[in-house]
């Protein structure tokens, strides 16, 4: 809190595939239990790991050959992928290079039981999945085991009516079931209370532009344990935060 300059702890050696580089790194969480990074390294497709402790000078390939966007990690552990390709996501056990499909994977469509370039997730503790589905303009729940998802956000066509989403990005689930989301095209966060049909605007929405409370697209989100809201506000270069009551 309060710093002017950040500090780099993960890649920083200019683009490339080494593994001291990174490529269009697109989404990261932090596992605790190894004190690490995990890292969607999206133009490498592939996911690594760096570790927190100084010295660090090179990250370890978790996950090969994969074109991924969004990562999540359940209370047990179980690391989630979204990959764009093959319109999907995949849970992983430790040591897994395979997964299985959670969500998705029946080719690139609108249908319930399909994905059209999944973008970040969400996982609770009944390990629900929630996908934000970046073509389809929509946020889908998929409970475990299903064979097909759950509209819960949008899903009327891209647009920026209240029951609307355009191009839908980062994503936040709280254990009410309450659903943040960046709508990135609109400029705009929404929340969407579990079994609303239509969303409130929290932040946003007030067009392009590189003002407060302004976007010019919107990436990842996240909240910190005060509540307070972060949005990757990506053509802007810079990260907002805001005071949700």
């Amino acid at each position: 809190m309060g710093d002017t300059n950040g500090q780099v702890v993960a890649g920083g050696n200019g683009q490339g595939n080494r593994l001291d580089q990174l490529n269009y790194p697109s989404d990261v969480l932090i596992d605790k239990e190894t004190n690490s990074l995990i890292i969607c390294d999206w133009w490498n497709q592939r996911v690594v790991r760096w570790s927190r402790r100084s010295g660090t000078i090179q990250g370890e390939i978790l996950i090969d050959n994969i074109k991924c966007w969004g990562l999540a990690m359940d209370d047990q552990r179980y690391l989630y992928i979204s990959g764009v390709d093959k319109n999907e996501v995949r849970r992983y056990q430790k040591g897994d290079k395979n997964g299985t499909i959670v969500a998705g994977g029946n080719r690139q469509g609108a249908g319930l039981n399909q994905l059209n370039d999944p973008s970040y997730i969400s996982v609770d503790q009944q390990q629900t999945v929630y996908v934000s589905d970046w073509d389809n303009h929509r946020v889908m729940k998929w409970n475990t085991g299903a064979k097909e998802g759950i509209v819960v956000a949008g899903g009327q066509g891209g647009g920026n009516a209240l029951t609307q989403l355009y191009h839908p990005n980062g994503l936040f689930v709280d254990t009410l079931g309450t659903i943040y989301v960046a709508d990135s095209e609109n400029n705009r966060v929404m929340r969407w209370p579990k079994g609303a049909k239509q969303g409130t605007v929290i932040v946003g929405g007030n067009g392009y532009g590189k003002g407060a409370n302004e976007f010019c697209h919107l990436g990842g989100l996240s909240f910190d344990l005060h509540g307070d809201l972060y949005v990757v506000d990506y053509n802007n270069n810079r990260v907002q935060r805001f005071s949700i009551e």
